[in-house]
């Protein structure tokens, strides 16, 4: 069973449009609601794989409900810790080129005794737990450290933790020592205050933050595929991408591919590489299904190019940074 823990959960509203005309009334070609944050796109994923998973999210008033009613009927439990606050609700555009443009709310603002309530209860539910996937943004109200106080109340229960986050709350939490931890470049170059041209540069920044605590680095570099660093060694991979449609949760449903397959060595990183790309050519934040998947078209190598340059379009959007791998390289 894969857990997830989601502080700042959202309802995402997707519309399709011809095209983005600033100032002028758009009209959708399609849109959809789904439950989004970026654990609750793990759960979904894992779900749609016909995985049994729990979401742990702090919700409140109708879109909270909304939420939980939405996942429910996607096959993911959920634990609900109720807040006083309203959850977010986001809105995306995405134009027929897979460009998208998204607006995020801030959230609301968890107490102290919210925020206590949220990590006793990934405590006591970390229990059965193969996986326990932290991920997104912190509301307003937790500390940088407050993944810290759960990776470690998590592993007091004796699970396996991922952290997917970034910023302060991803170098602060690196001390906890989570069992892999999924930036994307312009994460991992932000932990390590450095750019990263290259695929050496990224190893070498993923070897960094694995000596400041982290198990694995699964980096995900956009149209340039994805690094696993790990004790059992160093891995490439690439998935091409015919079309993309939206890239909203394509880096969470890399997570929970990667997690699926075990959350170690290179048949996760393949297994994470085939659900990233099958994401991206779905609508919205829809998550693929085992007959969206293309394992076959996935290369795995650990003969590295290491003077390979990164694209230097930028590879995130989405509540937090996220990964759309545009063409990939096979």
């Amino acid at each position: 069973m894969i857990l997830t823990v989601t502080p700042n959960p959202a309802l995402d509203r997707t519309y399709e449009v011809p095209s983005l005309d600033r100032g002028q009334v758009l009209r959708a070609t399609g849109d959809r609601l789904d439950p989004g944050g970026k654990g609750v796109n793990v759960s979904r994923a894992v779900a749609a794989a016909g995985m049994r998973t729990t979401a742990i999210l702090p919700l409140g008033g109708t879109p909270g409900a909304l939420i939980a009613e939405l996942l429910d009927a996607q096959g993911v439990d959920v634990t609900a810790v109720s807040i006083a606050g309203l959850t977010r609700s986001n809105i995306s555009v995405v134009e027929p080129d897979g460009t998208l443009t998204k607006i995020n709310a801030p959230g609301p603002e968890l107490t102290p005794a919210e925020s206590a309530l949220l990590l006793e209860t990934v405590r006591t539910c970390s229990g059965p737990a193969t996986w326990t996937a932290c991920c997104g943004s912190l509301p307003r109200g937790l500390h940088p450290e407050w993944y810290a106080d759960l990776v470690a109340r998590a592993h007091e229960a004796g699970g396996r933790i991922a952290l997917d986050t970034s910023g302060p709350a991803l170098l602060a939490g690196l001390p906890a020592r989570p069992d892999v931890i999924k930036p994307n470049a312009s994460e991992l170059a932000a932990a390590v205050g450095r750019p990263l041209p290259t695929l050496a540069d990224v190893v070498k920044a993923a070897e960094e933050l694995r000596s400041l605590g982290a198990g694995a680095v699964l980096a995900s570099l956009g149209a340039d595929g994805q690094l696993l660093v790990c004790a059992e060694g160093t891995f490439h991979g690439t998935a091409p991408v015919s079309r993309v449609r939206s890239n909203v949760g394509a880096g969470d449903a890399s997570l929970a591919g990667f997690l699926i397959a075990g959350g170690s060595g290179p048949r996760a990183l393949a297994s994470a590489l085939a659900h990233g790309a099958a994401a991206v050519q779905l609508p919205g934040s829809a998550m693929p299904t085992p007959s969206d998947l293309r394992p076959d078209a996935v290369r795995i190598t650990q003969d590295l190019p290491l003077d390979l340059p990164l694209d230097p379009r930028p590879s995130e959007t989405g509540d937090e940074p996220d990964d759309h791998p545009r063409t990939g390289r096979a």
